[in-house]
């Protein structure tokens, strides 16, 4: 089911794609202004997602992130990863001020030579902006600015999942999705360079159920 655009929201960016696309965080600004960060009161309240009925809520208990904040590459065994035919070491990046780290720590893996690529990133930035969670992304896809396709995802592991891209991909190759944790928190997994919507939705599924089984196991 598709979301009708309504109210103007957040601006977000990417996975494996260029600067401020998907998934991270952009700063919004009126009127030519950079609206302030939020205050530490702020930023710690979970979004109204409950004033948005097309928002999923978060029914399973709610995931702790923190024993994987400083090691996301250890989210997905490589049970999962070697028969997707990843088979170098994940690529750690931590939290930034850039656009691509400003929505929280990932991992990133790469299958040399070919141009594909999977990354799994832990949303704790957007979380702290006070913009965090699948309420988030819902509302920078309503502002119309970067986000253009967001569509709902049958769950994984039982937690609310959405498609969420600068366009719909998938027939590309390119597939993203973003996994409700928390009401106030997501895990955004993306897949690039694949044949098409099957092989990289697989993929990037596959690697979200793994990160979320060994979320519940923390």
């Amino acid at each position: 089911m598709k979301v009708t655009r309504t109210a103007p929201g957040l601006a977000v960016g990417g996975i494996l794609v260029s600067a401020c696309l998907l998934l991270s965080a952009c700063t919004t600004t009126t009127g030519g202004a950079a609206s302030p960060a939020p205050s530490e009161s702020e930023s710690s309240a979970p979004p109204t997602a409950s004033a948005d009925p097309e928002v999923p809520k978060v029914q399973a208990a709610p995931l702790d992130v923190g024993k994987y904040a400083t090691d996301p590459c250890a989210l997905v065994p490589a049970g999962v990863l070697t028969p997707l035919r990843y088979t170098d070491q994940g690529d750690y990046l931590p939290k930034g001020d850039a656009p691509d780290t400003a929505a929280g720590p990932s991992c990133r893996w790469k299958i040399r030579g070919e141009g594909i690529g999977l990354q799994v990133i832990l949303e704790t930035g957007n979380r702290e902006s006070g913009q965090g969670g699948l309420a988030g992304l819902y509302a920078a896809y309503r502002s119309g600015v970067l986000i253009k396709f967001l569509e709902r995802a049958p769950d994984i592991e039982g937690y609310p999942t959405i498609y969420v891209d600068i366009s719909d991909r998938r027939a590309n190759g390119n597939c993203a999705i973003a996994v409700g944790v928390a009401d106030d928190l997501s895990i955004g997994v993306s897949a690039e360079g694949y044949q098409g919507q099957d092989d990289s939705c697989g993929a990037a599924t596959q690697a979200a159920a793994a990160a979320i089984k060994a979320l519940k196991g923390a």
